[in-house]
């Protein structure tokens, strides 16, 4: 019994959390595992994990927020949208609903509505599904107060620009109303990675929001999340947070897990509730919500987008990457946020310019590329058919056995780096009038109300109190899981020669994180239950251009992305 509640914890952490279906790496098959400095040998079963992933809410112990209400959500806003009517909302949807950002940026270059009237379309759409009705989806926390004024600058300065080139707009975010994670701080709105302890944290711009603002994009405001990004509760659902409340899947609310921890990010962009949304990913907290949701999402290479002024888990793993609808949006954001920030310990020198992942992207092509196929994958009917579409676009499918790698004392590194990193954040970038600092001083914080603070508890926090693991060995570890994962994916790539790794999901997501290597995640179908499932591409270090090339084909070539019914 202690070994299987130690694995089952092991699956919880994981992918930081992963979605129920794909906790396990090999659903079918026996694994070993270390656990203590011991091999132990585990086994899944892949309908109990489908089970598991299709529980009712009436399960759940908290739905709707008991923090934030419809009404004060929009006090502020509401006022500024009294001149948005339903006939204007109808008139906009069909030119924006599904259409990726070089369209609706044609369209309003070409006067058929404005930055405004976009954001008005968003917020409209937010408040008619997000919160207290039969369509809920409780993904997003809180909207900018300021950000029509800022729609409305926009369009100032591009009529004052008139006569300019409106074609270099087409794959730039300048005027595209983003949703950010909710552990990214912004000076317009609250950063509470979901915690009550959090729920006045006013801060200043994190590093990519002021590339976000540099090129002109406008953040709509805050999605929801997996409670401090699903590294707290340990029996809490993907997608919940004490201040957001349940956020839900839209392809299934009652029975589709929506994946974390950025739960709210992948929501938002499946309901067409922004341009784009941004995530962050520790271990599948991207790639999780994103495949679990039918949208595209990038975790980075480690160090290509800043992590200063995120609420972190992990110095050594974690990084933020866009969560949108099209792979071509998905470059266009990550254009915007990438560059060296000094402050960012894992940052390094960019030598392209912005523009360099959309450049020719409509050109590229499969011919003669190489993929890795598991072949344990084999069985899962929507990856070989995707398998085939890359076939039929010219790409060479190679069928792969898994390496025997072990990832030891994985969440004993993530209980290290946010026993020290937390307090970091709270010094550096928090609100200066919390008083808060450490893992400790916050469980003792949610004590003082644990009905509303922690209705599930708190266990992966006492985890990260409870270890005893010093610098040295979180050092080791560190060497240890970084040197296997890149194992685990070069041993192939050079033996086998071949270019990328396909994955489902978020199945590989640990590897790829301590190998600190890029991985996209690209819709690839639906199974008869209607989950949706993603087609993972994993490269080496700074391929992000070469993933996004290759998603775009694999995207244009099978169409795979069917958005949610009754959301339009």
């Amino acid at each position: 019994m202690r070994y299987t509640f130690f694995f089952l914890v092991f699956l919880l952490i994981f992918s930081c959390k992963n979605d129920k279906q794909t906790t396990t790496e090999t659903p079918t098959e026996t694994q070993k595992i270390e656990i203590d400095n011991t091999e132990v040998e585990v086994s899944s079963d892949d309908d109990d994990l489908e089970a598991i992933s299709a529980k009712d809410f009436r399960e759940f112990l908290v739905l709707d927020s008991k923090v934030i209400t419809k009404a004060e959500l929009w006090a502020d806003v509401s006022p500024q949208m009294e001149d948005f009517s339903d006939a204007d909302y109808s008139r906009i949807a069909p030119m924006v609903l599904e259409q990726d950002i070089p369209t609706i940026q044609s369209n309003i270059t070409d006067g058929k509505f404005s930055y405004e009237e976009l954001t008005k379309f968003y917020l409209y759409r937010i408040r008619k599904y997000d919160r207290e009705n039969d369509l809920s989806l409780n993904s997003v926390i809180s909207v900018n107060p300021n950000v029509i004024k800022e729609a409305r600058a926009r369009d100032k300065a591009l009529a004052f620009n008139e006569g300019a080139d409106v074609d270099s707009l087409a794959y730039t975010v300048y005027g595209m109303p983003i949703l950010l994670k909710d552990n990214i701080n912004t000076e317009d709105l609250p950063t509470t990675a979901g915690a009550l302890a959090l729920k006045d944290n006013k801060t200043e711009d994190a590093f990519i929001v002021n590339q976000l603002r540099s090129k002109g994009a406008l953040i709509l405001g805050k999605a929801n999340l997996s409670e401090w990004a699903y590294f707290f509760c340990g029996e809490c659902p993907s997608g919940y947070s004490a201040i957001g409340g349940q956020t839900l899947n839209p392809y299934g609310r009652r029975t589709i897990d929506t994946g974390g921890s950025s739960s709210g990010s992948g929501v938002s962009a499946a309901a067409n509730f922004a341009a784009a949304t941004i995530g962050s990913e520790t271990s599948g907290s991207i790639l999780s919500p994103a495949s679990q949701n039918s949208v595209v999402g990038l975790k980075p290479t480690i160090g290509l987008v800043s992590r200063s002024g995120i609420v972190p888990i992990s110095s050594t793993l974690d990084t933020a990457g866009p969560i949108t609808r099209t792979v071509i949006d998905n470059a266009i954001v990550l254009d915007a946020i990438f560059g060296e920030d000094t402050t960012d310990s894992k940052a390094f020198m960019v030598i392209w310019e912005s523009g360099f992942y959309t450049k020719k992207i409509k050109m590229a092509s499969l011919e003669g590329k190489r993929f890795g196929a598991p072949k344990r994958f084999l069985e899962d009917s929507l990856f070989v058919n995707a398998l085939e579409v890359l076939k039929q676009q010219g790409a060479e499918i190679v069928e792969i056995e898994d390496e025997r790698v072990s990832l030891p004392n994985f969440i004993n590194l993530l209980n290290l780096d946010m026993r020290k990193d937390l307090p970091l954040y709270m010094e550096n970038y928090a609100d200066k009038t919390i008083e808060l600092r450490t893992v400790a001083d916050v469980m003792a914080f949610n004590e003082a109300d644990s009905a509303l603070a922690m209705p599930y508890g708190q266990a992966l926090f006492k985890g990260i109190v409870d270890d005893k693991g010093d610098d040295t060995f979180l050092e080791r570890i560190k060497d240890t899981l970084k040197t296997n994962g890149k194992l685990y994916f070069d041993t192939p790539f050079d033996a086998q020669k071949i270019d990328g790794f396909l994955s489902i999901n978020n199945y590989h997501a640990g590897q790829a994180a301590v190998a600190e290597y890029p991985a996209l995640t690209v819709p690839m179908g639906y199974t008869k239950e209607g989950i949706p499932k993603g087609l993972t591409f994993i490269g080496r270090r700074l391929q992000e251009k070469q993933l996004l090339e290759w998603a775009y084909v694999y995207e244009q070539a099978s169409k795979m992305r069917v958005p949610p019914k009754g959301y339009n």
